[in-house]
């Protein structure tokens, strides 16, 4: 079993990446060929109450639930603060790049999402990671569309707490 990298709230750097690093591929027809298949899983990334207010700053979302640790531990059927669904969510284009990515890559855009489904709980503390797999790829004008299905699985915990079918559009 490998060392889990490095925990952090800030930008991800390289030293934060998993070892094998991510799979580059130079066109939509590589990739294609990977269709049907789990391209890797993520480093873990812990969930602290920081990164919680952060978020809950950033959406106004401020539903006690994730940001008032003594109610929540209190009152919560979880015995303190988890995170926002969509902190959960938002995470995931920053953990697919961790699993794949196109080389010479002009620009990456997220075109939107399939499916989505909050699962679980994510506790303050819990680490987190993402495992991607393939689900579709097509070229269309100057981008290609890739289709991903993200299965984010909390530390300890066999089912996962969000999983999601994430459309990007890579321009290469």
């Amino acid at each position: 079993m490998s060392t889990p990298a490095k925990r952090h709230d800030g930008p991800v750097t390289a030293a934060d990446m998993p070892a094998q690093g991510p799979r580059l591929f130079d066109s939509a027809e590589q990739l294609r060929a990977l269709v049907g298949e789990e391209l890797g899983t993520t480093r873990w990334v812990e969930i602290t109450q920081e990164r919680i207010d952060l978020f809950a700053r950033a959406t106004g979302d401020y539903q006690w639930i994730h940001t008032d640790p003594e109610r929540a531990s209190r009152e919560s059927p979880y015995g303190g603060t988890i995170a926002h669904g969509y902190l959960t969510l938002g995470l995931t284009p920053a953990l697919i790049a961790e699993v794949m990515g196109f080389r010479n890559l002009r620009m990456g855009v997220n075109y939107g999402l399939n499916k989505v489904r909050f699962n679980g709980p994510v506790p303050v503390g819990s680490r987190i990671r993402a495992r991607v797999s393939l689900v579709g790829v097509r070229q269309i004008a100057e981008a290609v569309r890739v289709v991903t299905q993200i299965r984010i699985e909390r530390e300890g915990v066999a089912k996962p707490c969000c999983v999601a079918e994430s459309v990007s559009l890579y321009y290469l």
